[in-house]
Formats: C-alpha cells, structure tokens, sequence
C-alpha cells in the first residue's frame, strides 16, 4: 500500500478466518464500536506504537541511552536523595 500525504479515506479489503472475525465483534461489542472502528482504531495504536518506538530510538542514537531508573517496586532510597533501593 503506498503511503500518501492525503488525509482522504480509502477501503480496505479484508479476507479473514471466521473466528477472527467473532473475536474482533466481541472485542468492538465490549467497547461499543463497530468492528470497522475497532480495527481501525487498533491498527492507528500499533501505528502510532512503531512511530514512538522509533523516535525514542532516534534519540537514544542522538543523545545516548537513559540511565537506568528505579522499577516500581523499587524504593526511593536513602531520605530526601530519591535515588536507591527498597532494602
């Protein structure tokens, strides 16, 4: 498919497994959506996903990787310093 800088709608053709199907009417049934906005608002997600995963990439190779942080489980250290680990 060729990428344009055209914001215009287009159609898209689909030949998919029955079950797949189900699934995707259940999945948009929960949300309230039609199966056409649910794919559609899945496929701008895993878009938008790749294009950040991209950009964080683009700026670890300009300015470095991040330093590693504390996880979540992970205390905030000695007081008053924000940094460590839950002992």
């Amino acid at each position: 498919m060729a990428t344009t800088a055209s914001r215009a709608s287009a159609v898209l053709s689909l030949r998919m497994d029955g079950e797949l199907l189900d699934r995707l009417r259940e999945h948009a049934a929960r949300r309230g959506m039609s199966i056409q906005d649910y794919v559609v608002r899945t496929l701008v997600r895993d878009d938008f996903d790749e294009r950040f995963k991209a950009a964080v990439d683009e700026t670890e190779r300009f300015y470095g990787p991040v330093p590693d942080l504390p996880g979540p489980c992970e205390g905030p250290g000695p007081s008053g310093t924000g940094h460590g680990r839950a002992t």
